[in-house]
């Protein structure tokens, strides 16, 4: 069954996604299926989507929702796990990693509003295990003002994650950029409608061989 089917015959807590996304998260996260992962979810909607990422990555998957509204403690049960926090709020997001470890996934569907999109990213994509994903989807809102967003606005995510394409090239950039801690644990980048895709991975040395005869 794909996570698609999985939405689809969903009989358990509501979820709310755009459909779109569902070959976005089986592109990025199919690797993760029945591993001992860590996933946290910034933001716990109405829980279903806890209970959809327990079902997709299967029994030995841990899942950490967090999100500011207390009554979404109710959504814990086995596997999943919950915390009552601001997603801005760098002491407890660092407070989170310290009790749950280092997450292979994070997946950013809280607030939307850009500073608390940036204050997450800043927090926990250094934390992110070396082969791990960050996810931030929604940014639509990127563009909408009554989220902090707005068409070229410097603080929108989706500025933020243009210059981190500089970040990212910055070893060719002949002395233009200085490389970053992103550009030495930044595999790639995948920008999609509405959602962006930073997967970690250290690059061994760079160079281009030319192998073979003329």
């Amino acid at each position: 069954m794909t996570l698609w089917q999985d939405f689809l015959t969903n009989d358990q807590r509501l979820i709310h996604k755009w459909k779109h996304y569902f070959p976005v998260y089986e592109r990025h996260f199919a690797r993760f299926v029945n591993r001992d992962v860590v996933m946290i979810e910034i933001g716990c909607g109405k829980g279903g989507s806890l209970q959809m990422w327990r079902r997709y990555l299967g029994p030995h998957a841990r899942i950490v929702g967090i999100d500011i509204d207390p009554a979404c403690a109710l959504y814990a049960q086995d596997q999943i796990e919950v915390r009552i926090g601001d997603q801005s709020d760098p002491a407890f997001l660092a407070d989170l990693v310290r009790e749950f470890g280092e997450p292979d996934i994070v997946l950013d569907d809280g607030s939307h509003v850009m500073s608390h999109v940036r204050a997450s990213f800043e927090a926990l994509y250094p934390a992110v295990q070396r082969n791990g994903v960050y996810l931030v989807e929604d940014l639509h809102t990127a563009y909408w003002p009554e989220f902090q967003g707005g068409l070229r606005e410097p603080g929108s995510f989706i500025e933020i994650a243009k210059h981190l394409i500089d970040e990212l090239n910055a070893d060719h950039a002949r002395g233009a950029i200085d490389p970053t801690a992103f550009t030495r644990t930044t595999h790639s980048m995948h920008f999609y409608d509405s959602i962006v895709v930073l997967e970690k991975g250290r690059h061994t040395d760079k160079h281009a061989p030319q192998i073979g005869h003329e």
